[in-house]
């Protein structure tokens, strides 16, 4: 499979780290002009000195950030053909009883809300394009029920729902929408959301940056014809039983 996307923009969120690094370089990597958003800035920086990859600093669930930072990009660049909804978080995984009311939202607005501002600002210029691609990374967890990961999967059905109605919404207009649902992660995932780190040895063998940032590439680099509608993708090391 070709992975040449040489000349392609691209626009990935909570890009400074994580599988969204990972996928910002590996898109630059097969020829895209990368921009990536977060709201640390030192991590910003970081993720973008001597790569090549811009950065705007920027908070996902922010409909004021999301027209500033398509507006830059638009601006910069004449158009986006790539869209990588990649920013999320578990925020508190507890027992719908122990969640705080700001919690929830907080969960809905950065894992759900925040894809739906930015397919909303994005689409009508890929459907004026005749093109485009918009990547959407939701979680197994959208998919599979865990105790106290409640919330966070009821955001990421969501985000799968929405997904497949906006598919439906760009296909007649050459427009692409796919969801990738990748489960434990070689990131800080599981520190940020208050649930400390894996040990080293189950960590060496989750999914990694490079890995699910090759995948999307891939994806991408379908021919126009072609959509992948929905990829879950699992680490063996995890057991899902049932599946």
């Amino acid at each position: 499979m070709s992975t040449s996307l040489q000349g392609k923009i691209a626009l990935v969120t909570g890009g400074a780290k994580g599988f969204g690094l990972g996928i910002a370089r590996s898109l630059a990597k097969a020829g895209a002009r990368v921009w990536i958003t977060g709201r640390d800035q030192a991590a910003l920086d970081t993720a973008t000195r001597g790569t090549g990859l811009s950065a705007i600093r920027a908070d996902a669930t922010s409909p004021a950030d999301w027209d500033r930072v398509v507006a830059a990009v638009t601006q910069a660049a004449g158009r986006i053909d790539i869209l990588v909804n990649n920013a999320g978080g578990a925020v508190k995984i507890a027992p719908a009883e122990e969640q705080t009311d700001e919690a929830i939202d907080a969960a809905i607005a950065l894992n759900l809300n925040s894809v739906i501002y930015g397919c909303r600002r994005v689409a009508p210029l890929m459907r004026k394009q005749g093109s485009g691609i918009i990547v959407n990374i939701s979680s197994v967890a959208g998919h599979h029920a865990w105790p106290t990961w409640g919330v966070y999967g009821a955001a990421k059905a969501g985000l799968n729902h929405f997904s497949k109605s906006l598919y439906l919404e760009l296909r007649p207009h050459g427009v692409r929408v796919t969801t990738i649902s990748p489960s434990w992660g070689a990131t800080s995932f599981t520190d940020a959301a208050g649930l400390g780190p894996r040990d080293a040895e189950t960590l060496a063998k989750c999914i990694k940056p490079e890995e699910i940032g090759q995948l999307v590439a891939d994806v991408c680099a379908l021919p126009p014809h072609l959509c992948v509608q929905e990829t879950i993708l699992w680490p063996m090391v995890q057991e899902v039983n049932p599946l």
